[in-house]
């Protein structure tokens, strides 16, 4: 790696406590971005960094919006804060109209949130709370799918089928299960975009799991992602969402499509709910809302669940007894409005559309590298998913994306995955870019052998800076 000049004055790493980072590992190797502008990053040392995971699935328009920055800055001098409960702002209606008419048909009822993991539990409490109000207490269960996540708040974590995000914190919620993944690589290995087959059997294995295990009447919910993210790009087989919607409408069931990855023109559509032709009950999003400026989320309710709260509540009570301190905060609104403003004016969602055949070239042009095992993709979203290595779960992915970095890029991963979802910004030139920078990096670490899966073999410069830091606070 070629000498860079190391930071003057570092920040004190000892008193941040990272989310899901292996914190001793990061302050012994910093990866510090001081500034961010297009599709690029700016670190300490003032490298340019390719951002090739839209931050974390949520700046699909790219870095530095000034139209966003203005909207929030002029927001902070009119009105900073209203208070959220039993009064409100007339921005929070307009958000709420914006984001209504972005939907798809008939999920016009918005409620929102500071998050992903809020909009979650807040779908969840809304299907459990809709089918008491409708007189169906015994509607108590929910079902999520295995490796499926739905953020880190307890509902979420509950539902969610990722058992690493679990496992410290147990179950959570009572009266949760779980369906099969969708991903079969033994029969759908490399398959460039939807797998055409298996979608229905496997779908209905949620029918025969419900009628067998349960009381299909006790179910108040199904929640699934359109294609899950977190869990290394997992896209369903055709049909198979169709199917949930079919089996879902005969007992009477709530589908919640989870939609904080694959909205905002992630697939090429606005939704996945769009790309797949299947209208959820339920959805919820976040990331893209705000391009990730301001934290914030939003549920999506048909009408006629809305409707049941406000006609079968008793008169003059609080239809729904749930909420946050920030929701709809005028600073929020004004970033999801801005937001909406870029994503109309310069059809990001076209823009992905159009660029996704390129893009599945690019991605599957890694077939046939070492260590390899598949490649998913989907829109503007691949999965590069490696061979396991016994008792080195994910490193070898963590070491090519160390590598990366090293080399330019920024990329996602997860257990043995390395995930892709840049910005919508993204141009074709970026994209070889993506693409090159991971062969080599994966022809690195392959080719180094057990030494490659060291990390402490990368990021000799972020080394030096954590030398200026005092021992104890690595």
């Amino acid at each position: 790696m070629s000498k860079t000049t190391l930071p003057t004055q570092l920040p004190d790493l000892s008193h941040y406590w990272i989310p899901f980072t292996a914190n001793r590992q990061f302050k012994a190797m910093p990866r510090l971005f001081k500034a961010a502008k297009g599709n690029y990053y700016t670190t300490m040392d003032d490298r340019q960094i390719l951002d090739g995971t839209a931050g974390l699935w949520c700046t699909p328009a790219g870095h530095g919006r000034e139209s966003i920055a203005a909207a929030v800055g002029q927001q902070l001098l009119t009105l900073d804060y209203a208070p959220a409960f039993q009064s409100s702002h007339p921005l929070a209606f307009e958000a709420a109209e914006r984001v209504a008419a972005y939907m798809p048909a008939g999920l016009d009822r918005i409620f929102f949130t500071n998050s992903g993991s809020e909009s979650a539990d807040t779908a969840l409490k809304i299907a459990l709370a809709y089918h008491r109000v409708c007189g169906n207490p015994m509607r108590n269960k929910l079902i999520g799918r295995e490796r499926g996540y739905h953020g880190v708040n307890f509902g979420g974590l509950a539902v969610g089928g990722i058992a690493g995000n679990r496992k410290v914190f147990g179950n959570g919620l009572a009266g949760v299960d779980h369906i099969r993944h969708p991903l079969d690589i033994a029969k759908n290995a490399f398959t460039k975009g939807v797998p055409a087959d298996g979608g229905i059997a496997l779908a209905n294995e949620f029918e025969q799991r419900i009628l067998t295990l349960h009381d299909p009447s006790t179910i108040a919910a199904l929640i699934v992602e359109p294609m899950q993210g977190s869990a290394g790009v997992i896209i369903p087989p055709k049909g198979y969402l169709k199917r949930l919607r079919e089996i879902c409408d005969r007992y009477g069931i709530l589908l919640i499509f989870d939609e904080v990855i694959t909205g905002f023109g992630r697939l090429g559509t606005k939704w996945g709910a769009d790309h797949f032709d299947v209208i959820p009950d339920i959805l919820t999003c976040a990331k893209g809302l705000t391009n990730g400026v301001v934290p914030m989320g939003a549920v999506a309710v048909k009408r006629e669940i809305y409707d049941a709260f406000m006609e079968k509540s008793p008169a003059g009570a609080i239809e729904l007894p749930h909420g946050y301190t920030y929701s709809a905060i005028p600073i929020a609104c004004a970033a999801a409005i801005a937001t909406l403003d870029i994503f109309a004016a310069e059809k990001l969602e076209d823009r992905a559309a159009n660029l996704s055949d390129y893009f599945e070239q690019a991605a599957h042009s890694l077939k046939g590298l070492p260590m390899v095992k598949d490649i998913r993709n989907i829109g503007l979203v691949a999965g590069i998913e490696f061979e396991a290595i016994a008792g080195k779960v994910g490193a070898f992915a963590f070491a090519t994306y160390l590598k990366c970095y090293e080399l330019g890029l920024h990329v996602r991963y997860t257990g043995d995955i390395i995930a892709i979802s840049p910005p919508l910004t993204i141009e074709k030139h970026e994209i070889d870019r993506i693409f090159s920078t991971l062969n080599a990096a994966i022809k690195y670490v392959a080719n180094q052998g057990e030494t490659g899966l060291d990390a402490s073999n990368y990021l000799k410069n972020e080394q030096a800076w954590a030398a200026h830091q005092q021992p104890d606070e690595l």
